[in-house]
Formats: C-alpha cells, sequence, structure tokens
C-alpha cells in the first residue's frame, strides 16, 4: 500500500481511534491489499464528540450506546433511565474512549 494514501487516512481519522491504536491500524494498512483500500475509506466512523454532546443531554435514554451501536446497553440504561442517573453521568466519562473501541473493531473487521 503506498505510504502517502496510509498517512492521508491517519490524518484524517485519526480522531476516531486511541492514540494507542494508530500504529497497530498504520501497520495493517500499510500491508493491506490495494484492492481493499475503497472499502476501507467507505468504513462509517462514529464522532467521539458527537457521542459526548449525545451523552451529556439524552444518555439517561441510553441513547449515546444506540448511537454507537450498543443496543443492549442502550436498552439497559433506558429501562433503568440511565441506572437512576448514575450510569448516564459515569458515561460521561466513558463513552468518548467507547466510542473509539467500536470504531476500531469496526475497522478491524475490514483489515483482517
Amino acid at each position: 500500500m503506498d505510504a502517502q494514501k496510509v498517512d492521508m487516512f491517519i490524518m484524517s481519522n485519526g480522531k476516531y481511534f486511541e492514540s494507542h491504536q494508530i500504529a497497530q491500524i498504520r501497520e495493517r494498512l500499510m500491508s493491506m491489499d490495494e484492492n481493499k483500500w475503497v472499502m476501507i475509506q467507505s468504513v462509517p466512523l462514529k464522532d467521539p464528540q458527537t457521542a459526548l454532546i449525545i451523552s451529556i443531554f439524552l444518555g439517561s435514554y441510553g441513547i449515546d450506546r444506540f448511537y454507537i451501536g450498543d443496543t443492549g446497553l442502550g436498552v439497559g440504561k433506558l429501562l433503568t433511565c440511565g441506572g437512576l442517573g448514575i450510569w448516564a453521568i459515569v458515561d460521561w466519562f466513558n463513552i468518548q474512549s467507547a466510542t473509539r473501541q467500536k470504531n476500531f473493531e469496526k475497522l478491524q473487521q475490514f483489515l483482517y
């Protein structure tokens, strides 16, 4: 794979992943077949900042978890009113890293 393409992908999408995952993503992209490049560019990544905003305003209803694809946790938060508010507050601090982890898992499906 062309190093310039990979670096451009990392620069434009780096905010969607944890910093310790970037090296692994770059390594996998460099060894990837050129034919998969279009699929990689079309992977729908969720913005961690958007997830945080959703969590602050609608976290008690589990909408933040539905947004990142955690349907089970979203239903749990919905039925318990955000764990009586405690779970919703905890997610204000955890939702961005959970979003980045979900993005990494989604990208890995296409890389391997």
